[in-house]
């Protein structure tokens, strides 16, 4: 690994890590594409299980600063993160299998999916009293899994942490609001992360060493990005809309790269 590479990925892992504290989250997304655009990642499979390790240990730093304000509800995040993990193990699986350049067009139209999403996010009827308790889990428990299977999956198959699936998922199965969302999202986070990487590794797929750089860069953008982030509490949710913008930007430029490239 040459020092320009190793350069790239701190400052790779610093971007996430940025976005990550300062919004509370949707950084992950970037890490593949920077892996692959900015530090150079020619194996677009590598470059997946790289970035699941590196989100998955970057959740954990974060998950216990959330526990720590009660922002986890640990029940419900077991029962989600329980069927996402099986489709984080048939995902992998199946990405796996993909051509490079079509997993990256496809990563890329989700994340103009995704920017889109966050522009719609509406809290009005959220429930932060919500709890998984034995009269509401008949009910409540299918929501959790079906909702946390199709996440893991998408979230396998493209080796992200899929924060900013996984928060819209828990939101529509128990109406909990989005601090809570966000603090119970990083348990699934960080179990599809390891799953996923998990299985990329056994393939030979994760560079460890870069890995390694991503995840220092990330807790040294974490701290900044916290630190900006009570600063600029009363403009987090502008904050968020540019972000939204730059997924969408960064997704439409991914999905036509890679789709010229598929028709040559």
């Amino acid at each position: 690994m040459t020092a320009q590479i190793a350069l790239f990925a701190l400052f790779s892992g610093g971007l996430v890590g940025g976005v990550l504290g300062l919004i509370g989250g949707g950084g992950s997304i970037l890490a593949l594409p920077l892996l692959v655009y900015v530090v150079g990642v020619t194996d677009v499979h590598q470059a997946v299980g790289t970035s699941a390790i590196a989100v998955a240990l970057n959740a954990l730093a974060s998950l216990s600063a959330h526990a720590r304000t009660g922002n986890v509800r640990w029940p419900c995040a077991a029962v989600f993160t329980g069927g996402g993990i099986i489709g984080a193990i048939i995902g992998s699986s199946l990405g796996k299998l993909v051509d490079g350049h079509l997993l990256l067009l496809l990563f890329g139209v989700l994340m103009v999916g995704i920017g889109i999403s966050m522009f719609l996010r509406n809290e009005a009827n959220a429930d932060p009293d919500v709890r998984l308790t034995a009269v509401v889990a008949p009910s409540l428990v299918p929501r959790l899994l079906a909702a946390g299977l199709g996440v893991g999956l998408l979230s396998g198959f493209f080796g992200i942490g899929g924060g900013f699936l996984i928060v819209p998922g828990l939101i529509l199965a128990t109406a909990m609001p989005l601090s809570l969302a966000i603090g119970t999202s990083l348990v699934a986070v960080s179990a599809f992360g390891l799953t996923t990487a998990a299985n990329y590794a056994v393939s030979g797929l994760v560079d460890w060493p870069l890995a390694a750089l991503i995840v220092a860069g990330g807790v040294g953008g974490a701290f900044l990005g916290s630190r900006a982030s009570a600063s600029l509490a009363g403009r987090k949710r502008t904050l968020s809309a540019i972000f939204a913008a730059i997924v969408i930007a960064t997704g439409l430029f991914i999905a036509g790269r890679e789709g010229l490239a598929m028709l040559h």
